[in-house]
């Protein structure tokens, strides 16, 4: 699996820029990484357990925090930090992302959910 050589956070533009050794290059919206965390939070601790995490269409990411040699740990400003980004992620997460977001906006509208936040009295 391709190993990146530069990871850029966009902070102002809230995305995550990876490009690999073997040229793919991605432009990763922070809103995507969110709801695509691998953290057992999202992900649930098995199949089938996935949840679906809306109003996070405003998130951030504040920082990028090195996990050894294979990953890296977003820290988003909803205070979201328990997802590992493994390098093999990241690149799926790139390769992947149309599909994805086309699964995860049909999936927000079968339950009536938004990807705005809610609305503050």
């Amino acid at each position: 699996m391709p190993n990146p050589v530069e990871i850029r956070l966009l902070r102002a533009e809230r995305r995550l820029e990876v490009r690999f050794d073997d040229g793919a290059a991605f432009s990763l919206p922070a809103e995507y990484l969110r709801v695509e965390s691998p953290s057992a939070e999202v992900q649930g601790h098995g199949p089938g357990q996935k949840k679906v995490v809306s109003g996070r269409r405003a998130v951030g990411i504040m920082r990028v925090e090195p996990v050894g040699h294979y990953a890296v740990r977003l820290v988003f400003d909803d205070l979201h930090d328990s997802g590992i980004y493994s390098w093999d992620y990241l690149y799926r997460l790139g390769r992947e992302e149309a599909e994805r977001w086309a699964a995860y906006e049909a999936e927000l509208a079968t339950r009536g959910l938004s990807r705005d936040p809610p609305a503050r009295r």
